[in-house]
C-alpha cells in the first residue's frame, strides 16, 4: 500500500474510533488494523480483514429508518432524536442514499468506496 493510501486509511480509522455512535466491534477491528500496521504485519492483509469485517456490519438507510422509527430507537434518540433520524434519513433515501452517514458508518463507507468493495453513496 502506498504512503498516501495508508495515511488516508489510519485516518478513516481514526475518525471510526473518536466516533461515539462505532460498535464495539467495529472500534475492534479498527484497534486491530492500528495494531498490525503499528507492528510492522502486513498492511495489505489487515487492510482487507479489516474490510471484510466491516463490511459484514453496515447498517443500510432502510435498517437505519426501521431503527430509528422503533421503540428501542426512540429510548436511544429520544422521540424528538428518533422522529429527525427517520425524517433525515427518509430524505437521503429519496436522493438515493443506501447507508447510514453517522460519524462511524460515513468512514467505513468511504474506505469501502476507496478499496472497490461498493458503490458510492450519496456523499462521497
Amino acid at each position: 500500500m502506498d504512503k498516501e493510501t495508508l495515511a488516508y486509511t489510519a485516518s478513516k480509522v481514526d475518525e471510526i474510533l473518536a466516533a461515539p455512535s462505532a460498535s464495539e466491534d467495529t472500534k475492534s477491528f479498527a484497534r486491530a488494523w492500528k495494531s498490525a500496521v503499528t507492528n510492522g504485519d502486513d498492511v495489505d492483509k489487515a487492510t482487507d480483514t479489516f474490510l471484510d469485517a466491516i463490511s459484514e456490519h453496515r447498517t443500510t438507510i432502510d435498517d437505519l429508518i426501521a431503527f430509528a422509527g422503533s421503540d428501542v430507537g426512540k429510548q436511544v434518540f429520544g422521540e424528538e432524536g428518533a422522529n429527525a433520524m427517520v425524517a433525515h434519513s427518509k430524505k437521503r433515501k429519496e436522493a438515493g442514499a443506501m447507508f447510514c452517514d453517522c460519524a462511524a458508518c460515513r468512514p467505513c463507507h468511504e474506505l469501502l468506496h476507496k478499496f472497490g468493495r461498493e458503490k458510492a453513496d450519496v456523499y462521497l
